[in-house]
């Protein structure tokens, strides 16, 4: 019986020094974002506060900025057209060259940019 305890001993102690990887912030729960609070010297109502002001306080501490990367701006259906007519006149070129593999390339291209006039049309 000691034996098994000694071998049940060893199994826990194993487990406790293998960690998970951590989770995003984002990912965790607002009694998990707590215990994290807890831990920031100067901040006090952690038990009062919501997920929000947890996530802010504690990417603030962290130093974690998390503001919104910048929107692209999306092309209009008039200029992806003028695209595809830049493309269909170097893919022709690239035929008379019989450049196999830049005719692909730019089939590839153009068939992707119709694609998106027509989502734009759509929308």
């Amino acid at each position: 019986m000691e034996e098994e305890v000694k071998e049940q001993g060893t199994q826990t102690e194993g487990r406790d020094e293998i960690k998970e990887p951590e989770k995003p912030l984002d990912k965790l729960t607002a009694p998990e974002l707590r215990e994290i609070a807890k831990q920031i010297p100067g901040v006090e109502g952690v038990h009062a506060m919501k997920k929000e002001q947890l996530l802010e306080i504690i990417k603030k501490h962290r130093g974690i900025d998390d503001k919104a990367p910048k929107k692209v701006e999306k092309a209009t259906v008039k200029e992806l057209k003028n695209k595809i007519a830049q493309f269909k006149a170097e893919k022709g070129e690239a035929r008379k060259a019989k450049d196999k593999r830049r005719t692909e390339i730019l089939r590839r291209r153009i068939n992707r940019l119709k694609k998106q006039t027509r989502k734009l049309a759509r929308a």
